[in-house]
């Protein structure tokens, strides 16, 4: 069923907090899309994927060079796709929309259709975050439990072990079945039943098409090395890319402190949509600058989860006014100060998620940083 949100709770938090992030822009006189530091971001990222490639298929390297320039890869596919189309995808890049569909096609590029994207991640997470059922992000699979409102299996007790390196097979998960399986069954988290449009089946398979041919087929016919190390090779770009990715958006929503609201028998949940998100996200090495470079900003997921159509290059600069807006109004501002402390909290949910049916969530006060 189509859920609600209760928007006319916490109303005056949602209009101070929109006021002050518009007057910042205003007070400043700068555009909430990209600037000169996100192009260069861009290019950076941009060459750092090209080249990795060129290197690999073109370098007549050794085995153990070439395994080198597949890591390279998988992050620089993991990189450039959170720095340059997931704003894209968000329309957050540019006021221009042609610009944001170009960018966009990093992720079709990379064997991840930006179009399914657009209704597992802009609809259904950012919509539900957190909610069983409705977030894809938190999807129920038989060997993970990721919500508490998910069935306790005897196989959950140890997936605090296994779980991490299980994240290695997202992105090959999603090049080779995730994207025809939504794409066909028609059905993400709330949406569902609508017909495609004719020129996205056509997407769906030609990029597919490409990312294969580019990262398989031309790979087998202009490398010296055997099948089978290229076959390997794939698979350690894909398992760096996954890794990346999984851990960027999991580190932001599925740790102590976030809340798993349960929809009401009639559909409602507690909060507004904006204080859903702070019960739901937590941001992660706040002060560092590499962190914020790497992930596209979204180690400062509240910030992007709140405003998902500013570009990222400007969470840093909202970050304090959203943080001392929700203290003002006794609301949380979930954070763990560092990657590592973050994967620990994680990493401890998960063992409480494998071993216990009952979930209470770390509470702090308000603005506090779990260490």
């Amino acid at each position: 069923m189509k859920l609600s949100f209760n928007n006319t709770a916490q109303i005056e938090f949602v209009k101070e907090l929109r006021r002050r992030v518009d007057d910042y822009f205003v007070t400043n006189n700068r555009s909430k899309y990209a600037n000169g530091k996100m192009i260069f971001k861009t290019l950076f990222f941009l060459t750092t994927w090209i080249g990795s490639y060129l290197m690999l298929v073109l370098g007549n390297n050794t085995f153990e060079t070439n395994i080198f320039f597949w890591i390279t890869l998988g992050f620089s596919i993991a990189f450039i796709c959170v720095n340059v189309g997931h704003d894209a995808i968000h329309g957050a890049y540019s006021s221009k929309k042609w610009v944001n569909q170009l960018l966009s096609h990093t992720f079709n590029f990379n064997g991840a259709s930006a179009y399914m994207w657009t209704k597992m991640h802009n609809a259904a997470h950012h919509t539900y975050t957190n909610v069983d059922g409705y977030d894809e992000d938190i999807e129920s699979v038989p060997i993970i439990r990721l919500s508490p409102t998910q069935k306790l299996r005897k196989i959950h007790r140890y997936q605090y072990i296994y779980i991490i390196p299980f994240y290695g097979l997202a992105t090959l998960s999603w090049v080779l079945i995730k994207d025809y399986v939504k794409f066909f069954k028609n059905e993400v988290g709330n949406f569902n039943g609508a017909n495609h449009p004719r020129k996205e089946y056509f997407y769906l398979f030609f990029y597919k098409l490409i990312n294969y041919f580019f990262f398989l087929a031309v790979p087998l016919m202009v490398m010296k090395d055997s099948v089978g190390l290229i076959i390997a090779g794939f698979l350690i770009m894909h398992f760096f890319a996954g890794m990346t990715l999984a851990l960027i958006f999991m580190l932001a929503h599925v740790v102590e402190q976030t809340h798993f609201p349960e929809p009401s028998v009639e559909g409602s949940l507690e909060n507004s949509w904006a204080v859903h998100q702070l019960y739901t996200t937590a941001n992660f090495s706040k002060g560092s600058e590499l962190a914020l470079f790497l992930t596209g900003g979204l180690n400062l997921q509240v910030e992007h989860h709140l405003f998902p159509n500013i570009c990222s290059v400007h969470y840093k600069e909202i970050s304090p006014i959203v943080e001392q807006t929700a203290r003002e109004f006794g609301l949380p501002y979930l954070q763990n100060k560092t990657f590592f402390s973050a994967l620990v909290s994680h990493v401890r949910f998960l063992k409480k998620m494998g071993q216990s049916e009952e979930y209470t969530p770390l509470e702090y006060a308000i603005g506090e940083t779990a260490k």
